[in-house]
């Protein structure tokens, strides 16, 4: 049998998913529905008020664009740096680092691009609970 022949595909949107991080992903780009072998993109939407779980992604790195609000994000070692993001701003993370991101505005939704080099996006999620009370 011939493998199969990669397509291009639009992926449309409305299907949402929480993943293992507590967070609501729009689903985009993903190996399980389009066959990618190296890559995944999401619309990422963070409550107001909103935070994830504390976690990481095991050998893949992850690139943000946030597209309207300000997310802030702990991260590395005991989640002891932090930075914050607004609209505009580009965001990498690399493969390993613990990090727990959070919508800065209590009023405010924080919306982002999420891609992520792990085509089978919540593959490499690893929830890391000893850090969720630490910021």
């Amino acid at each position: 049998m011939e493998p199969k022949k990669p397509v291009c595909a639009v992926i449309k949107s409305g299907q949402s998913y929480t993943g293992k991080q507590a967070l609501t992903y729009f689903a985009g780009v993903s190996a399980e529905n389009t066959g990618s072998r190296g890559i995944c993109m999401h619309l990422l939407t963070i409550p107001p008020g909103g935070r994830a779980k504390a976690h990481l992604h095991e050998n893949h790195e992850t690139a943000i664009y946030v597209l309207s609000g300000e997310g802030g994000m702990w991260y590395g070692e005991k989640l002891a740096e932090h930075a914050v993001a607004k609209a505009g701003d580009f965001v990498y993370i690399p493969a390993g680092v613990p990090h727990l991101p959070y919508n800065c505005s209590e009023t405010e939704p924080c919306l982002a691009v999420v891609a992520r080099t792990d085509p089978n996006e919540q593959e490499s999620v690893v929830l890391l609970p000893e850090l969720d009370s630490l910021p």
